[in-house]
């Protein structure tokens, strides 16, 4: 990309994801759009290495959060090779369960059981819908759903939902669960585990700890993630799933790092399989159209078998049914 690409792209990550969320990544990245330097260390990275979420985690996960974007941003200027080694060796694996609050709705309504495949799965924390709490709310009305061993720690994602959204009566029943990811991460390594604490951006207090409980869950019932392509291992571990249950293979936030032809191909492939595919994603990536709504951050549009059921928050807070 040209520096006023990676201009461009930190400008658009700041008006359209960073603000109204984070304030603090909202100016960093403006910061960087004006940083014609930084822009040209940037430019020195691979493509997929250049990106906002990339660069600040790299740098939290190095020196840690400053108070101020200046001091933020300064090992950039004076340890550049240090943020690049992060930037290179690590990837925006963000596994943020929270999703499974807009996921459920879609999951819950399909025949059960379920057999629950998910590419791009990083530590599998997606896996685990029917082991997470949900808080809905529907303007003033809530309504709660939780998992039968539901304790004092257990995660409870909220979620705003449209009024005509179909809130599901209990929990999915999950039988068989598997994901597949180029590098997937055992969050038994703490190494990792802080990886993925470190991508939650830093005023989403909440959300960290939701991620922080949810990674307790998954230590205690640890998904089943391989190592894979997308486009060269889905059949065969497609193939492991029981026969008695409904086959789902799903992804969130991971067709946007494929190039068009490699999208094509995993599109072709899927549809192909006697499986049911959500697709939770930017509506760029697969150049499925929704009608809009009055809220211009649900950037994701959530599709079952190419069919546009509802716009949904990237992080999974909020979802707009459109079913």
């Amino acid at each position: 990309m040209s520096l006023s690409e990676i201009a461009a792209r930190y400008r658009r990550f700041a008006t359209k994801e960073a603000a109204g969320h984070s304030p603090f990544y909202e100016a960093a990245a403006l910061a960087v759009a004006k940083d014609a330097g930084l822009l040209a260390k940037l430019a020195t990275l691979p493509e997929g290495k250049q990106q906002p979420n990339l660069l600040f985690a790299s740098l939290r996960h190095r020196f840690g959060l400053a108070d101020e974007v200046a001091s933020f941003l300064a090992p950039t200027r004076e340890a550049w090779p240090a943020v690049s080694t992060v930037m290179l060796a690590r990837s925006t694996q963000t596994n943020e369960p929270g999703r499974c609050a807009t996921l459920l709705p879609l999951l819950a309504r399909l025949p059960q059981p379920l057999a629950l495949l998910e590419v791009g799965a990083s530590a599998g924390l997606c896996l685990l819908p029917d082991h997470y709490g949900y808080d809905y709310r529907i303007g003033e009305a809530r309504y709660r759903l939780l998992p039968p061993d539901a304790g004092p720690d257990t995660p409870i994602f909220p979620c705003e939902v449209s009024p005509d959204t179909p809130l599901p009566e209990r929990l999915p029943q999950v039988i068989w669960r598997a994901g597949l990811d180029l590098n997937p991460l055992d969050l038994g390594d703490r190494a990792s585990a802080a990886w993925l604490e470190t991508l939650v951006w830093p005023e989403q207090r909440a959300r960290a700890q939701g991620l922080h409980q949810a990674i307790a869950v998954a230590r205690e019932n640890p998904p089943r993630v391989i190592a894979g392509d997308l486009n060269r291992d889905l059949a065969a571990l497609a193939a492991e799933a029981p026969r008695e249950a409904t086959l789902v293979i799903f992804h969130s936030a991971v067709l946007a790092y494929l190039s068009p032809e490699a999208r094509q191909r995993f599109r072709k492939e899927v549809q192909a399989m006697d499986a049911i595919w959500i697709s939770n994603e930017a509506e760029s990536v697969l150049g499925m159209k929704a009608p809009a709504t009055a809220r211009d951050d649900l950037l994701f549009v959530t599709l079952q078998d190419t069919i546009p059921l509802a716009r949904a928050d990237p992080h999974g807070r909020r979802l707009h049914w459109i079913g």
